[in-house]
């Protein structure tokens, strides 16, 4: 596959795109390849791999975007942050994502450190992910994308600011956007117009994770600062107790949101699998039926 084919696929085409995560240990590498192994026989356009805090399981990250890469034959785009990172760790990081033909990357601030001091998170390398997109762009030849907020980064003062930040990373050489999950389609499209209005024109990929378990709940919703709509906490109500029961339930919501999306013009979907390859093939399924 060319380097540029994911910057190119946008043009003609709808695309279905997955994020992944690599293992905790070492010993579970084997799960892991399964588990892409499977998601690769839904034919995904890309996966994007993500990785920890500060990069602490970037060696991880380039293990599995390698697998996808080269074994799986489908483009990978590797997660990379800046937060914990120095200029010379992102370029060793750049330099094994290159040896393993890596060539598309998520550039990302990324989380804070639990570990990282004041001092340090206030004397980091780079404040924003755009700052790291300059630098990428003077010293590598990668391709990068860039992550969007469509109910705006819960740290910024407002969508304006934000916008302002997204129109910086499509400018310092982003070439596409994944956006964070979103629970309501409307703000989606509403996002979608004020980013047009700011000159934002680089494709958009819409993400979207199922709600299965009511742990999620506590854990990735809440850190995502999402708002959740009464449809999907009528699900949280009646289904909670009952975990098949909330995993169809999820899933549907999932479906729903997706087929509403595509019959409103959104060609670009970004579903965050969360490794589990049947909740994928069950949306896939029903997506292109």
């Amino acid at each position: 596959m060319s380097i540029t084919m994911i910057k190119n696929m946008f043009e003609n085409t709808r695309s279905i795109s997955f994020e992944v995560f690599p293992p905790k240990k070492d010993g579970e590498f084997d799960k892991a390849f399964e588990v892409m192994d499977k998601l690769a026989l839904l034919k995904p356009d890309f996966i994007s791999v993500t990785y920890g805090a500060g990069g602490s399981r970037s060696g991880k990250t380039v293990e599995i975007a390698s697998y996808i890469q080269n074994r799986l034959g489908i483009d990978a785009v590797a997660h990379m942050t800046c937060v914990g990172n120095k200029k010379e760790q992102l370029l060793q990081v750049y330099e094994a994502l290159k040896k393993e033909n890596v060539n598309h990357v998520l550039a990302l601030r990324g989380d804070r450190p639990k570990d990282m001091s004041d001092e340090q998170f206030a004397s980091r390398d780079f404040a924003h992910a755009n700052d790291m997109m300059l630098f990428l762009k003077e010293h590598t030849d990668l391709h990068m994308a860039g992550a969007c907020y469509p109910e705006k980064h819960f740290e910024s003062f407002s969508m304006e600011s934000d916008l302002n930040h997204l129109k910086k990373k499509q400018d310092a050489g982003a070439e596409f956007l994944i956006s964070q999950l979103f629970f309501d389609n409307d703000f989606y499209y509403g996002f979608l117009e004020k980013a047009e209005k700011k000159g934002i024109t680089i494709p958009v990929c819409a993400g979207i994770m199922p709600i299965t378990t009511t742990k999620q709940i506590g854990t990735t919703v809440t850190l995502s600062g999402s708002a959740i709509p009464k449809a999907l906490a009528d699900i949280f109500a009646t289904y909670g107790d009952s975990p098949e029961d909330m995993r169809k339930a999820g899933i549907d919501y999932a479906i729903r949101q997706i087929r509403d999306l595509q019959e409103n013009g959104v060609n670009d979907i970004h579903i965050y699998t969360m490794n589990k390859p049947k909740m994928a093939a069950e949306i896939m399924e029903s997506i292109y039926r």
